[in-house]
C-alpha cells in the first residue's frame, strides 16, 4: 500500500495493554503486588478476610476470563501474513487495494469447523470457514467465506434451522444423524453442499491443502461507477489434500487439534502457506437472464462460462502472539468492504450482513471494532462513544454529533455508494424455490460426475456410513426420502446409497425397526413435542 499503518505512538491512540513486561507483578489497577501465592487470613490457619481484595479481584478476573464461544464456528485456528496484488483488475474496481500492481497489506485469518463446539476436534465431517480480514488504507474488508464454493440454504430464513439440525438435540443433547438427514431429505436445495461434505473434502487435511471461497456473489464497481458481479476464489499452493473418514475419525481421537497443530508447525517452521486469488466476474447484464440465479448460495457459476482471473498472493507467515485476543476476539463480517466493492441481492448475504455483527456484539461487546485484531490501523474517525470496553480517550472533548460547529471529521462524498436500479415489483416474501430457482439436482449431478472412479466410491461410502446413523419411528421414511433425491442428482449415485442402505425398490429400509434409538417418542409425560423429530 502506499501508506504504511501507523503505530500506537500517539497520546490519543489506543495503547495496547502489555501484561508480561513489567519487573514486578501489579493488581490491574498497577499497584505492586507483594505476594500472590498466599491469601490474608486471621492467623495462619484462621479465614480469609474480605480486604484481601488482590485476591479476589484474580478470582472475579477468573470467573470471566471466557466470552461466550461462537454459536457457529467455535473451533478456529488463526495466522497473520500479507496479500500482495499480482493481477490488474481496475477495470472492475477502484478500490485503493487494487489500484496498482505491488500493493500490499496485512491479514489476519481464521479457519474454522461450522457445527463442534470450541473443545471439538477440528478433523470432524464439517464444512471449514475461510475467513481473511484485509487491514487497507480504505477500511478494512472481511472476506468471510467456506472451504466450498456453495451452501446447504440459500434463505437468511433457514440458517437458524439449518444449525439446529447440526447441533445438539435438545432432548438427548446429543447430535444426530436422524436430525440432520431430516432436515437435508427436505431441503433439497442442500444436495450440492451435501454432496461436497459428504465427499473426502468434507475432512480436509488441516486448512492449509484447502480451498477458499466467497461463496456469495459480490459485486465491484470502478472509477466509471459500473458494477460488476464477482465471486472470489482462493486457491492453496500447497496441493489438495485430505483425510479419509477412516483417518479423520482416527485422528479426531489421537489429535483433536491437528488442524491447530499443522498450522502452527508450518509457520514456525518457516513453511509459510500461500493461496492464490482469483476472481470470476459477470457483466451486470447477465446476471438477469443467466441459466441459474447468480444470487443462489446454492449454485456456482461454471469456469466455461465465468473463467477465473487471477489477482494476487496470500501468504501466511505469523502466529498471533495471543491466541484470545487475535483469534477469539476477531471479529469478522460481509458487511467490511470498502469504496469500490459492493454487495448482492443475494438473500443469504444480505441476512449476513445484519446478523454477524449483531451476534460480534453480543460476544464481545458494542466496541468489538476497537479490539486490536479488528481495529483499522490506518484511520478509524466517527461520533461513536461510550458503551462497553471503550479504548482510547473516547473521542476526548469532541463532540459526539453531526453537523457541528466544532470541527471532526466530515462526510466523503468521493465514496458515494454505488447507485442502482431496483425493478417496479411487489413487496412480499416470494418462493426462493418458485420455478425457474428449483433446480437442485443438475450441479451436484455435474459434481459428481466429474469425480473419479476413487472419489465417486469413497463418496457413496461416506453417504452410507452417515446415513446408517440415521434411527428411529421415521427411519425408513427419511432414508427413503433422501435415496430419491440422490437418484435425482444421479442415478448412480442413488442406487449405490439404496444397495448400501438395503433400500428395496418400494423405499423400505430391510433392517429398520426403530428399536433401542433415542429417538423413540420420550414418555407421555414430557409434553415437548420430541416426537416431531
Amino acid at each position: 500500500m502506499a501508506k504504511s499503518p501507523p503505530k500506537f505512538d500517539t497520546p490519543n491512540s489506543p495503547q495496547p495493554a502489555d501484561l508480561s513486561g513489567g519487573e514486578h507483578i501489579t493488581n490491574s489497577s498497577g499497584r505492586p503486588l507483594d505476594d500472590v501465592q498466599n491469601s490474608v487470613t486471621a492467623g495462619p490457619r484462621g479465614p480469609v478476610l474480605q480486604e484481601d481484595y488482590s485476591a479476589f479481584e484474580r478470582l472475579a478476573h477468573f470467573n470471566r476470563e471466557r466470552v461466550p464461544e461462537r454459536v457457529v464456528h467455535a473451533k478456529g485456528v488463526g495466522a497473520q501474513g500479507k496479500f500482495t496484488v499480482t493481477h490488474d483488475i481496475t477495470k472492475y474496481t477502484r478500490a485503493k487495494l487494487f489500484a496498482q500492481v505491488g500493493n500490499e497489506c496485512e491479514v489476519l485469518a481464521r479457519f474454522s469447523t461450522v457445527a463442534g463446539e470450541r473443545g471439538s476436534a477440528d478433523t470432524a465431517r464439517d464444512p471449514r470457514g475461510f475467513s481473511l480480514k484485509f487491514y487497507t488504507e480504505g477500511g478494512n474488508w472481511d472476506m468471510v467465506g467456506n472451504n466450498t464454493p456453495v451452501f446447504f440454504v440459500k434463505d437468511g430464513q433457514k440458517f437458524p434451522d439449518f444449525i439446529h439440525s447440526q447441533k445438539r438435540d435438545p432432548y438427548t443433547n446429543l447430535r444426530s444423524k436422524t436430525v440432520m438427514w431430516d432436515f437435508w431429505s427436505l431441503m433439497p436445495e442442500s444436495l450440492h453442499q451435501v454432496l461436497i461434505l459428504m465427499s473426502d473434502r468434507g475432512t480436509p487435511y488441516g486448512v492449509r491443502h484447502m480451498h477458499g471461497y466467497s461463496s456469495h456473489t459480490f459485486s465491484m464497481i470502478n472509477k466509471d461507477n459500473v458494477r460488476t458481479w464477482v465471486k472470489y476464489h482462493f486457491l492453496t499452493q500447497q496441493g489438495i489434500k485430505n483425510f479419509t473418514d477412516a483417518e479423520a475419525t482416527e485422528m479426531g481421537g489421537l489429535d483433536p487439534d491437528f488442524a491447530q497443530h499443522d498450522l502452527v508447525d508450518a509457520i514456525t517452521q518457516g513453511n509459510f502457506p500461500q493461496w492464490k486469488l482469483f476472481i470470476q466476474t459477470m457483466p451486470e447484464e447477465d446476471a438477469a437472464d443467466y441459466k441459474w440465479n447468480p444470487f443462489d448460495l446454492t449454485k456456482v457459476w461454471p469456469h466455461a462460462d465465468y473463467p477465473l482471473q487471477e489477482v494476487g498472493v496470500l501468504e501466511l507467515n505469523a502466529i498471533p502472539v495471543n491466541y484470545h485476543a487475535f483469534v477469539e476476539q476477531a471479529a469478522y463480517t460481509p458487511a467490511n468492504i470498502v469504496d469500490g466493492m459492493g454487495f448482492s441481492p443475494d438473500k443469504m448475504l444480505q441476512t449476513r450482513i445484519l446478523s454477524y455483527p449483531d451476534a460480534h456484539r453480543y460476544r464481545i461487546g458494542v466496541n468489538y471494532d476497537q479490539l486490536p485484531a479488528n481495529r483499522n490501523p490506518y484511520a478509524t474517525s466517527n461520533y461513536q462513544r461510550d458503551g462497553h470496553m471503550a479504548f482510547g480517550n473516547n473521542g476526548g472533548p469532541g463532540v459526539n454529533y453531526y453537523p457541528n460547529s466544532f470541527g471532526g471529521p466530515t462526510e466523503d462524498k468521493t465514496v458515494s455508494d454505488y447507485a442502482y436500479p431496483v425493478e417496479a415489483t411487489l413487496v412480499k416474501r416470494y418462493d426462493r424455490n418458485a420455478p425457474g430457482d428449483d433446480d437442485h439436482y443438475t450441479q451436484p449431478g455435474n459434481l459428481f460426475r466429474l469425480m473419479d472412479a476413487k472419489a465417486q466410491e469413497d463418496t457413496i461410502k461416506n453417504i452410507v456410513g452417515h446415513m446408517a446413523g440415521i434411527e428411529g419411528p421415521k427411519k425408513d421414511e427419511i432414508v427413503a426420502r433422501q435415496v430419491a433425491l440422490w437418484r435425482k442428482v444421479d442415478q448412480k449415485l442413488g442406487d449405490s446409497v439404496a444397495a448400501g442402505l438395503s433400500v428395496s425398490d418400494n423405499g423400505a429400509v430391510a433392517s429398520s425397526n426403530g428399536k433401542g434409538s433415542h429417538y423413540a417418542a420420550p414418555p407421555a409425560a414430557d409434553k415437548v413435542p420430541h416426537g416431531a423429530h
